[in-house]
């Protein structure tokens, strides 16, 4: 079984903090199908091959850069699992609620 696994880069010289339980809560309610996982956003992603999955990942890479906030991912055939979660910050920030929002966008 093969996968491709890419890792979370630093966010730059912005400062992020991270979200509060309630404001984790909060953003969680409008994120779709999105969870916390082992203290990251998770969320798996099923299409209908390698080459949505992997076409998925390439447009949304193109998203990522600009955003300069980069995901822990993993793809394996049809399927594309994400983790997002800040590591300066120690947790989950808006920064990540702002990727999966493009994330689920791109979707």
């Amino acid at each position: 079984m093969s996968a491709t696994y890419f890792n979370h880069a630093s966010t730059g010289d912005l400062m992020v903090t991270k979200l509060t339980d309630d404001e984790l809560s909060s953003e969680l309610a409008r994120l779709q199908d999105w969870e916390v996982r082992d203290g990251k956003l998770h969320k798996e992603f099923k299409f209908s091959s390698f080459n949505e999955a992997f076409g998925f990942m390439a447009r949304a890479s193109m998203e990522i850069e600009k955003m300069n906030h980069h995901p822990e991912w993993c793809n394996v055939y049809n399927r594309l699992s994400v983790d997002l979660v800040t590591h300066d910050a120690g947790g989950i920030t808006e920064n990540d609620v702002r990727l999966a929002g493009m994330l689920d966008t791109l979707r």
